[in-house]
């Protein structure tokens, strides 16, 4: 189902169009794309929602060969990813959009941004750190470096949709009690 609903752009005050639909995701359940772009002002808004209900949650899967990279990734905008074996972790901030991709398009996504850093390195080390993930990224893609995508997501509404994607509730930690 797709509707589309106007309304004022938060930046500009424009009128802008909404755009919600519906996908089913087969042997899972349903998922809302909501979506936005202004024209005027340039203002983007894209973020999922899984249609049931969702708790914080930590998704997780070992990535160990070249087909488990087709594995579909549903990332709201609240949603953290790690890899923790190549260091990465990218967190949600005020401009993060939420996305649907596959492990392979994670990678991709990660592999641009240390694509750009090589442009704007300043030292030769921070270029060699750079190169170097670049290449475990490459072997992760060959099915020769296993690594574990993780997503913490507190809205529950962030995923890994493959039959071996493990699920974790998020607990919240009160800082007092911790100390």
């Amino acid at each position: 189902m797709r509707q589309v609903v106007c309304g004022p752009c938060p930046s500009c005050n424009s009128e802008i169009e909404y755009i919600y639909q519906t996908e089913d995701i087969p042997y899972f359940f349903g998922l809302l794309i909501i979506s936005a772009r202004c024209p005027s002002c340039g203002y983007r808004f894209v973020d999922t929602q899984l249609l049931k209900n969702a708790e914080p949650s930590r998704w997780e899967l070992a990535v160990e060969s070249p087909a488990d990279l087709n594995a579909r990734v549903v990332r709201s905008m609240n949603g953290t990813i790690r890899i923790p074996e190549l260091g990465v972790q990218i967190t949600p901030g005020p401009a993060c959009e939420g996305f649907v991709s596959n492990v392979e398009g994670v990678l991709d996504r990660v592999d641009r941004v240390v694509a750009g850093v090589l442009l704007w390195a300043e030292d030769e080390e921070e270029r060699g750190r750079a190169c170097a993930l670049r290449e475990k990224i490459a072997r992760v893609r060959e099915g020769l470096l296993p690594v574990t995508l993780q997503i913490d997501d507190p809205t529950g509404n962030s995923a890994i949709l493959d039959d071996r994607a493990r699920v974790f509730p998020l607990v919240a930690v009160d800082y007092e009690e911790s100390n």
